[in-house]
């Protein structure tokens, strides 16, 4: 019989949930998601996770044993008790997710369904380590560029949630005095950065038209992204000794070099030559990592 967790993947933008077989394949028909934004709520996401859950388990396969619901969340979380403390969802902090998760999935099986939860980051990075572009690495991190930036660690193999489970936020270490990582680097903070200097866009889609096609303030907001990523990955493989980094997340594709932008400023900023000799990668799971790494939690 095929062993299959329930994943859900919550983030700034959108709620998702699939079934996820023991080979990090996703049960076709199973994956769907739902809004969630800075105007989500505790009743907006209870019944959102309602939803994909219910979608996703009628999707169970009749030979497949259902594991346990593995949870990702956009944090900072609180792993202990299982709630979620969201930068960019202020009226869902304090949230019981997994609590919402397990009473959800335990409803639609009439089981007592075991849930782990952990920071989307470490989902990622899990993932990454298992099937995607940092397998066989001693020291990994893996970030999403997106509405948010984030991230996670794998040391040897093993996911490091650290002392609250928070371990690897990479937006919220400071770009400058006055700004984080998140800030300068994210999707919208791009957006808005190039509106302020004469861009007439309204999206990081528009971005990436704009400066695909010559404009010169379209691209130098991508630049200035990938360089503050950059800037900030030297400085935690100057404190790591990471081998390898995967980015992954919407705004990472934005152009096609943004990976070597990233790199380059890496490169060329970090303090020692261990530092200067980490790998920046595209992630190998594309937007399905979260999903697979949340899986995890409970497949591995």
């Amino acid at each position: 019989m095929t062993a299959v967790a329930l994943a859900v993947d919550v983030g700034g933008t959108k709620l998702e949930a699939a079934l996820v077989r023991d080979d990090g394949s996703v049960v076709d028909g199973t994956r769907s998601r739902r809004p969630t934004g800075p105007d989500a709520t505790f009743a907006s996401m209870r019944a959102a996770i309602d939803e994909v859950v219910a979608h996703a388990l009628a999707g169970l396969p009749t030979d497949a044993a259902l594991l346990g619901a593995g949870v990702g969340s956009a944090g900072p979380i609180d792993r202990e008790q299982g709630t979620i403390i969201p930068v960019n969802m202020p009226g869902a902090r304090g949230f019981d997710l997994r609590g919402a998760v397990r009473e959800s999935a335990s409803a639609v099986t009439g089981t007592d369904v075991p849930t782990v939860f952990a920071h989307d980051g470490g989902c990622l990075a899990l993932a990454e380590s298992w099937l995607g572009a940092t397998q066989g690495a001693a020291t990994s991190l893996s970030i999403v560029v997106s509405t948010g930036v984030g991230g996670g660690f794998v040391i040897d193999g093993r996911y490091m949630p650290g002392a609250s489970g928070n371990a690897g936020h990479l937006g919220q270490v400071h770009a400058t005095p006055e700004l984080t990582v998140e800030q300068v680097a994210s999707g919208p903070a791009s957006v808005a950065w190039a509106r302020t200097q004469g861009w007439t866009g309204a999206a990081g889609e528009d971005l990436a038209r704009d400066a695909k096609a010559g404009d010169p303030i379209a691209r130098a907001a991508i630049e200035r992204s990938a360089r503050t990523v950059g800037l900030a990955l030297g400085d935690a493989s100057t404190l790591v000794d990471l081998e390898v980094v995967a980015i992954g997340g919407g705004f990472s594709r934005v152009s096609d070099d943004y990976v070597e932008l990233v790199q380059a400023a890496l490169a060329e900023t970090a303090q020692h030559a261990y530092s200067r000799g980490t790998r920046v990668v595209r992630s190998g799971l594309g937007d399905e990592g979260p999903l697979i790494g949340a899986a995890a939690l409970i497949l591995r």
